[in-house]
């Protein structure tokens, strides 16, 4: 199976275009999608929805959207009737499988007097592919405060572990015809991918928060229920060139991630950045499983 991530920024290339068929292009047929920065109705994007233009553009995938930002972008017509939308920005899952259940998970937030500060989201989805039954989540974390990101990711691992044991979107042997008629009851998986956006680094104290620290006689110290760069497990170098997901004049960075759970990420067998991308101002990584 083939993933892929991908911060679009609202379909903004680095000519400055929005192009969301360039983005599809960027893309290819990967069977699983994780995107963040995807807007509906937002005038500097021409009041498009963004969700269903990608959707149109990924017949094949079946989709679920989260925003983490939620405003009114309503307006009545000449007959006083409310035509109701909904400025939004947030994730989006496509998958080939269909996306048993899904979840919007809202990350704590700082309020900012200064800097940007938006409300970030976690989707997550639970497919049944050829990996067996797995979640997948599409993650953007705060830009602004690293403090923020540590609490963001605190909630985060929170979630993760905790799922399983919390069961699906309904559970329990009494459930009665109201809940059994429509399908089985959904389920709630172990293995876990997370791909996004996470705006940070890979020398800060928050990347270690994600997979563990590393100790000089015995490497990183990964818990039997945390998380892996599967960028590292395929022994790419932590921070070399061809890992770099967002081109900054004042250096390119690593902020684009893959983790997943232990056994998980066992399974990989090839990760790449692909570096020509011109669709957005980060690049889209490509994650292959056996």
């Amino acid at each position: 199976m083939k993933f892929a991530s991908y911060n679009i920024q609202y379909g903004t290339g680095k000519d400055g275009i929005v192009d969301l068929a360039r983005i599809a292009a960027d893309i290819g047929d990967a069977d699983v999608i994780a995107l963040q920065e995807v807007e509906q109705f937002n005038s500097t994007t021409a009041m498009t929805d963004q969700v269903a233009e990608l959707s149109a553009l990924f017949p094949r995938h079946y989709v679920t959207y989260g925003p983490g930002v939620d405003l009114d972008a309503s307006h009545t017509d000449t007959d006083g009737r409310v035509i109701n939308r909904r400025r939004q920005f947030g994730n989006m899952l496509l998958s080939k499988t269909p996306i048993i259940s899904s979840r919007n998970h809202l990350l704590p937030k700082y309020g900012l007097a200064g800097p940007l500060a938006l409300q970030r989201s976690a989707l997550e989805g639970v497919i049944d592919g050829d990996l067996g039954l797995m979640r997948v989540y599409s993650v953007h974390l705060g830009h602004a405060a690293a403090p923020e990101r540590a609490l963001q990711i605190r909630s985060l691992l929170k979630t993760v572990r905790n799922a399983p044991r919390h069961g699906g979107a309904w559970s329990g042997k009494q459930a009665g015809r109201h809940w059994t008629t429509d399908g089985p009851q959904p389920p709630m998986p172990a293995p876990a991918l997370l791909m996004g956006d996470f705006n940070l680094e890979p020398d800060s104290s928050e990347y270690e928060q994600l997979v563990g620290p590393s100790d000089r006689h015995y490497g990183r110290l990964t818990r039997l229920d945390g998380l892996v760069d599967i960028w590292t497990r395929l022994g790419q170098p932590l921070d070399g060139a061809a890992g770099k997901t967002c081109p900054d004049e004042k250096g390119d960075k690593r902020i684009d991630y893959a983790f997943a759970t232990v056994a998980l990420a066992e399974r990989a067998t090839a990760m790449r950045v692909d570096q020509q991308a011109q669709g957005s101002d980060h690049q889209p990584l490509f994650i292959d499983f056996d």
